[in-house]
């Protein structure tokens, strides 16, 4: 299905297609007076190639299944791809590449995934699309191993990306790159545009590395190119196709601003126009029209064959899939329902119930009990830890380990917060997949770039984060998060979740794994929690509405608020308790999750927390930030604003106040008594 006639790599034909794509650059930065035109410039060839030989998609349906993916991982250069996809019949028109960086156009500063048809993931930050495409191959991997059977291959499409030196010199790129080289990702083929410059002046400032043999060591087939012999380029995307058993790197000797007579190989092409006067002249040397957006009839009729070969690539795809399905109609359902989201009936049967009989437990632990009991119900369910399985409780041993040589549902990412972060959402971006990766919570800092651009995606990612307070004890200040929910919470479509005790944990997967537009973190506790009595106490379900009236909710005229999440509630409840027998009518409200239960009514928000009573105290091991909106002026935040200590858990909770005496007294204080 390939075309694999001779390149002519002298053709006119081949140099009109290669300078139309320059030029709908250059005239689209001009336009917008902002962008980075050298990189769309140099890789202008490349990615005529690529798309045009190798690329197996389908314009007309950017989401058929199989089509092979290309990450532009130097989202700055995004012209190249808006001029690609433009050519090669996507919806984006012409008049959406003048609009180059305008107000809700569908051709913004960098690629962003939903915005723009064809774009396969958000990359900004450099190093995150070398990440995804790691992500997007480790999909491929298990949906070939589940889905494909002896002649029916309905998932064998490869993960195509361009890097650039700044993706090289991030650290986040280097962790995807060694993992993928252990699990010999042999479908994923990067092109590295080797240039030898930055912003700041040529790469030998602070990059002298051997990338080849860096590569090499990663377990990685490298080859190296001239980036404008097109035969070299074939070749070698043909040579790297071959190599099944590990990923590729082509190192591509290119140009930044290639074609322009003063600005080619100067840091300036970079991340400024070219100017009216050296656009002109590099019309002049490449012999192109004075007028700007010109698309010849030469190269949008080779570009759009794409259509045609597109058509034919997914009809054929789907004569495929219906005989499988005919053969297989159990996978075929399950393809199905992978791919709709839609999870098997019975699955929220299977979240384990607990008991206060059973004894105190720590939410990390009953974490680990639902994923044991739920994700052997849910094949699409994956994920892993960096390095912190034993203590993280995300490692279902009945379900086997993604290796190079198997593919069962355990990852193990190794010590690679930020890869994981990355890697994350390129699994999560199959659109069949709900990844899930586990850390300590003061961890989370190094995969803050993932999050937050998972939350810019809304893609279903679940993060699991353990150790999540001062009461993690003697590991002392380094390892125990202070600031880090509160910086969770400030990302957009994030869903944060501290869960009480064991059940509300349950029912914190419950909402993780149903919602469908948007990250979840779990923040979960190290040390055991006594499981709340619900025959005393409001039922754990009320977390899906975001907070909950726990105890008190019968008295009609509450004194006073007590609102808390995670082992705080528990503190809550024992002065609740104590200002009961006193006759104070206390209210305590259990508040797992700030964005949900923002997302709830005003009815019902008003019902929990009712707007007239302001008597309130929020309780919670973390920095007070954020908490004035629900006590106000007038109520109390029992928080902590400083760094923690090395010494037991109970010690440090003891000494920095968190205890039913302290919170009692403020109770008291608040309502002079």
């Amino acid at each position: 299905m390939q075309r694999t006639e001779e390149l002519n790599i002298a053709s006119q034909e081949d140099q009109i297609c290669i300078n139309t794509i320059r030029m709908l650059a250059v005239d689209a930065v001009e336009k917008a007076r902002s962008g980075h035109p050298g990189m769309p410039m140099e890789a202008a060839d490349i990615g005529y190639v690529l798309w045009t030989r190798f690329l197996r998609h389908n314009p007309a349906n950017p989401d058929w299944p199989n089509r092979d993916r290309f990450v532009l991982s130097a989202g700055h250069g995004s012209m190249l791809l808006y001029a690609l996809l433009h050519l090669t019949g996507y919806d984006v028109s012409l008049e959406d590449i003048r609009a180059f960086r305008q107000w809700q156009s569908k051709t913004p500063g960098h690629p962003e995934y939903g915005q723009t048809p064809g774009v396969e993931t958000t990359t900004g930050p450099l190093g995150q699309g070398f990440s995804n495409g790691v992500g997007m191959a480790m999909a491929q991997v298990y949906l070939a191993d589940y889905f494909n059977r002896p002649g029916f291959a309905v998932v064998d499409h490869y993960i195509y990306a361009i890097v650039s030196d700044g993706d090289m010199m991030e650290g986040i790129a280097s962790e995807a790159a060694s993992l993928a080289g252990h699990l010999g990702l042999g479908r994923l083929i990067y092109v590295y545009l080797d240039n030898h410059i930055t912003i700041e002046g040529g790469t030998n400032l602070t990059f002298t590395e051997d990338v080849g043999k860096r590569f090499n060591a990663y377990g990685w087939h490298v080859q190296k190119v001239d980036g404008y012999d097109l035969q070299q380029i074939a070749t070698a995307l043909q040579e790297a196709k071959d190599a099944t058993e590990r990923p590729s790197l082509i190192i591509a000797r290119t140009h930044i601003g290639y074609g322009s007579p003063n600005k080619q190989d100067t840091a300036s092409a970079h991340g400024e126009p070219l100017g009216e006067e050296e656009a002109k002249q590099v019309r002049k040397q490449l012999g192109w029209p004075e007028e700007p957006f010109v698309v010849p009839e030469t190269a949008r009729s080779c570009f759009r064959a794409a259509l045609e070969e597109g058509r034919r690539w997914e009809q054929d795809w789907n004569t495929l899939f219906t005989e499988y399905a005919r053969q297989y109609p159990a996978l075929a359902e399950d393809w199905k329902a992978f791919h709709t989201g839609k999870w098997p009936e019975g699955w929220q049967q299977a979240v384990p119930m607990f008991n206060p009989d059973d004894g105190p437990i720590a939410t990390r632990a009953a974490s680990g009990k639902v994923l044991e009991a739920v994700a052997p119900k849910l094949p699409a369910v994956l994920g892993g830890s960096a390095d912190l399985a034993p203590s993280t409780k995300t490692f279902i041993k009945e379900l086997g380990v993604l290796k190079k040589d198997r593919c069962g549902r355990n990852i193990h990412f190794g010590i690679r917060e930020h890869a994981m972060g990355g890697i994350l959402n390129g699994m999560a971006l199959s659109r069949a997949l709900v990844p899930y990766g586990a850390t300590f919570l003061v961890f989370s800092d190094y995969m803050r770039p993932s999050i937050r651009l998972a939350a810019l995606m809304k893609l279903r990612v679940i993060y699991v984060f353990t150790h999540d307070s001062i009461a993690v004890g003697e590991d002392g200040p380094t390892h125990q998060p202070i600031e880090h929910v509160a910086s969770l919470r400030a990302i957009p479509n994030l869903v944060v979740l501290r869960p009480a005790d064991a059940n509300e944990t349950a029912q914190a997967w419950k909402l993780a794994l149903t919602r469908k537009h948007g990250p979840t973190a779990l923040v979960l506790t190290r040390q055991k929690l006594p499981v709340i009595d619900t025959t005393r106490y409001a039922p754990a379900e009320g977390l899906l509405r975001g907070a909950y009236v726990l105890a008190g909710g019968d008295h009609p005229a509450p004194q006073l608020l007590l609102i808390a999440t995670g082992s705080e509630v528990h503190l809550a409840l024992g002065a609740y308790e104590h200002l009961t027998q006193e006759g104070i009518a206390a209210r305590v409200v259990s508040m797992p999750s700030w964005e949900v239960f923002e997302a709830q009514d005003d009815a019902y928000r008003n019902q929990v927390l009712p707007p007239d009573l302001k008597a309130r105290i929020a309780i919670e091991a973390g920095v007070p930030m954020g908490w004035e909106r629900y006590v106000g002026q007038t109520g109390r935040i029992i928080a902590i604003d400083h760094f923690g200590a090395s010494a037991p858990g109970g010690v440090l909770t003891k000494a920095f106040g968190f205890t039913v005496e302290a919170v009692t007294a403020a109770a008291k204080q608040i309502l002079g008594r």
